[in-house]
C-alpha cells in the first residue's frame, strides 16, 4: 500500500471532524505542548492519525505504536510519517514486535501519555520507571485501561495523574454505546457477508459497549440473548426486552456470539463444548482473552483461514469460526468506529491532554474524571456541527433549582 492512499483516508476522515478540527486550529495559535514529546498508543487508523497531527499542531513531538497488533493500517502509518509523526507500528505485528515498538516510543521519553488499554502506563510504571520523573500525565481511552489505572492508583503505586477519558460522558455515552454498536457489526457483516436476521445472537456483558451491540443486533433482526455477571445490569436487560441467562445456557443456543466484557475468559472450553457446529466467535471488548481462542488453537493446530479474517477450528467434529484472531472485531475486521463518533472521542482526548499540561502543578497522581467543562465543550461542539441549538435555563429557572 502507498502512503497516498493512506493520505486519502485522513483527508476523508479530517473532513467530518470538525471539533477536533477547530482544536486543532487553536492548538496552533497558542501551541499547548510546546516542547514536549507525546508517546501515543492507540489504534493507527486514519481517525487516530488526525489525532496525532493535532498534537502534532499543537507543538508536541509525537511517537505513536498501536495498542493492538493487527489493527494497523499500514498506508496510514505511512502517510503519518510523511507528515512527520515517529511512527512504530505495522498491521500483524509480533509479540516480540509489539513490545519493541512500544520500547522504541519510549525512548523519545515522553512527557505525555495517550493510551489506549493502560499497556503504556504500565510499561512505564514497571519497566521504564526511569521515565517517570519527566511524565506529566496520561489520557486513557478505554474501559480495561481506566480498569487497570484504577487498580494501580488504588495500590498507591501511580506516578502520575490519569484522566480517565472513558469516563467522559461524551466518550461511553456515545462512543461506547453508539460506535461499538454500529463499528462491530461493521466488522462482522464485511467479514462473514451473512443474514443476521432471526439468527439467535448471544452477546455476553451489558455495559455501554453491550448495550450499543444489542440495540443494532435488534435492528438487524436477530433473536438477543444477553449474559452477564451483574444483576443490575441483567435486569436492565430484561427491562429492556432481551432474553438473559447464564453463557452456558446460551451456548446451547447461540449461532453468533460477542463477548463485550472486558475481562478473561468469557467464553471457554466448557461452553464451546455444548456449541452448535458452525457458530462465529468474536469480540467486542478489548484484548484477545475473552474468547479462549488459546482452547481452540490448542484443540486444533491444522486451523486455517477459510475467508479473510475468519479462521476455522475443527474440535471434536464441530467447526468454530473466529473473527480477527479474537481480538477487537471492528478494527481487526472493518475500520473502528465512525468518524464522527470518534471526532467526539478524540477532542475529549487533545482537550484532556490539553489541561494535564495547564495544570500540572495541581494535580494528584490519582485517576481523574474527564473535567465537566470538557464534556460541555465536546458537546456543545458537537451540536453546532450538525446546526442543532437547544433552550437555556432563565435565571428564575436557576434560582428554582437551588432553593429548597
Amino acid at each position: 500500500m502507498s502512503s497516498q492512499s493512506g493520505e486519502q483516508k485522513m483527508q476523508w476522515a479530517i473532513r467530518h471532524m470538525p471539533i477536533l478540527s477547530s482544536v486543532a486550529e487553536r492548538f496552533e495559535k497558542e501551541q499547548p505542548f510546546a516542547g514536549l514529546n507525546v508517546v501515543i498508543a492507540l489504534h493507527l487508523e486514519a481517525k487516530t492519525a488526525n489525532l496525532a497531527c493535532v498534537m502534532l499542531r499543537g507543538g508536541a513531538k509525537v511517537a505513536i505504536t498501536a495498542s493492538n497488533p493487527i489493527t494497523t493500517q499500514d498506508d496510514v502509518a505511512q502517510a503519518l510519517a510523511e507528515r512527520g509523526v515517529t511512527v512504530f507500528a505495522k498491521r500483524g505485528e509480533t509479540p516480540a514486535e509489539y513490545k519493541e515498538y512500544f520500547s522504541n516510543v519510549l525512548a523519545t521519553k515522553p512527557n505525555l501519555l495517550i493510551d489506549d488499554g493502560g499497556d503504556l502506563v504500565n510499561a512505564v510504571h514497571f519497566e521504564h520507571p526511569e521515565l517517570l520523573p519527566a511524565i506529566v500525565g496520561a489520557c486513557e481511552e478505554t474501559t480495561t485501561g481506566v480498569t487497570r489505572d484504577r487498580a494501580l492508583a488504588h495500590a498507591g503505586k501511580l506516578s502520575f495523574p490519569v484522566i480517565g477519558v472513558n469516563e467522559g460522558l461524551c466518550k461511553h455515552l456515545f462512543d461506547n454505546r453508539f460506535g461499538t454498536g454500529q463499528s462491530a457489526w461493521d466488522g462482522i457483516l464485511r467479514t462473514t457477508n451473512m443474514n443476521i436476521a432471526g439468527r439467535v445472537v448471544v452477546v455476553a456483558g451489558y455495559g455501554w459497549v453491550g448495550k450499543g451491540v444489542t440495540m443494532r443486533a435488534r435492528g438487524l433482526g436477530a433473536q438477543v440473548i444477553v449474559t452477564e455477571v451483574d444483576p443490575v445490569k441483567a435486569v436492565e436487560a430484561h427491562m429492556e426486552g432481551y432474553q438473559v441467562m447464564p453463557m452456558l445456557e446460551a451456548a446451547r443456543v447461540g449461532e453468533i456470539f460477542i463477548t463485550c466484557t472486558g475481562d478473561d475468559k468469557v467464553i471457554t472450553k466448557e461452553h464451546f463444548a455444548v456449541m452448535k457446529d458452525g457458530v462465529i466467535l468474536c469480540n467486542a471488548g478489548h484484548f484477545d482473552v475473552e474468547v479462549d481462542v488459546q482452547h481452540l488453537r490448542n484443540k486444533d493446530p491444522q486451523h486455517h483461514e477459510v475467508r479473510h479474517n475468519i479462521e476455522e477450528y475443527a474440535c471434536d467434529g464441530k467447526h468454530f469460526y473466529v473473527l480477527g484472531e479474537g481480538r477487537l472485531v471492528n478494527l481487526a475486521c472493518a475500520d473502528g468506529h465512525p468518524i464522527e463518533i470518534m471526532d467526539l472521542t478524540f477532542a475529549l482526548q487533545a482537550l484532556s491532554a490539553e489541561y494535564l499540561v495547564r495544570h500540572q502543578e495541581s494535580l494528584p497522581n490519582e485517576l481523574i474524571n474527564v473535567p465537566e467543562t470538557i464534556d460541555d465543550m465536546a458537546s456543545r461542539a458537537f451540536l453546532a456541527s450538525r446546526g442543532l441549538s437547544i433552550d437555556t435555563l432563565t435565571e428564575e429557572q436557576r434560582e428554582y433549582l437551588g432553593s429548597y
